[in-house]
């Protein structure tokens, strides 16, 4: 958050960019707020089911191994789709449905045999899921009711989750056990926390462009490539997950049910 928010703040005050889609790089602007009060509680909607999805996530994956995390997550898929139904009123084609079902059948499969099997950490990957779900649905919706851009919403999320953030880490306690943190002043540590974050920015950037681009069901799809990998990588380095015919035979599924939905999108359906 603290990265996020010296990026934009400089950014923005180089008049690099902007915050809305209506206003130009050279147009004037509050240097504290860069957006009005009004259209920071505007964004409340989207900014509170993201902070709850950055805390739920860094707990769930403490509970559960990687391969197994990013294939439960899967099902995000699914809650995106209920989401964009019910808040949006969006419906989708036959062919798009039957892709989705693929990919969440091929998680399933892949999880049919998972040994370490632990309900709480399963619960709360589902509750990341929904939270996801609400956020991605929320991105386009808040951006055209507000007339923030991308890199407006992303700032409004950083002034906005980033002091609960800090009050809640502190309240935990985690604050303090951080600044302890034997190497904390490592440099080699501290490049690779820079490193962290300017590429979770930029991750970020990308998926409220492409949500805005595209659509939350979209995004929510694409990052099931990147968890194919994810889970190869997740396997030989990490462990937890021992090698199961049926674990790859799903990854295989979910995969070509991505593959699917992009063709359906090529052909505009």
């Amino acid at each position: 958050m603290a990265c996020a928010f010296v990026i934009l703040y400089v950014l923005k005050s180089m008049m690099i960019i902007s915050f809305t889609t209506a206003e130009s790089k050279s147009s004037s602007y509050n240097p504290v707020m860069f957006v009005p009060s009004r259209t920071l509680a505007q964004t409340l909607p989207l900014a509170l089911p993201y902070l709850l999805y950055v805390v739920v996530t860094m707990e769930a994956v403490r509970g559960i191994n990687v391969p197994m995390y990013t294939t439960l997550r899967r099902t995000t898929i699914a809650f995106t789709m209920m989401m964009e139904y019910f808040i949006g009123g969006k419906r989708h084609s036959n062919i798009v449905i039957i892709s989705v079902g693929v990919i969440i059948f091929g998680a399933f499969i892949a999880g049919a045999r998972d040994l370490a099997f632990d309900s709480y950490g399963y619960s709360i990957v589902f509750i990341e899921n929904m939270c996801k779900a609400v956020y991605l649905t929320s991105v386009s919706r808040v951006g055209k009711s507000t007339g923030l851009n991308v890199f407006g919403l992303m700032w409004c999320n950083v002034v906005l989750c980033g002091p609960i953030l800090l009050l809640w880490s502190a309240f935990r306690g985690e604050l303090q056990s951080t600044l302890k943190f034997p190497y904390l002043l490592f440099p080699g540590f501290q490049a690779l926390i820079f490193l962290s974050c300017a590429f979770t920015f930029f991750m970020n950037y990308i998926v409220v462009l492409n949500t805005t681009i595209n659509s939350a069901l979209t995004q929510a799809i694409c990052s099931n490539l990147k968890d194919v990998f994810t889970s190869g990588f997740g396997w030989l380095l990490f462990g937890g997950l021992p090698y199961d015919l049926f674990n790859v035979l799903g990854q295989s599924i979910g995969f070509l049910g991505s593959c699917l939905y992009a063709y359906c999108k090529t052909r505009g359906k």
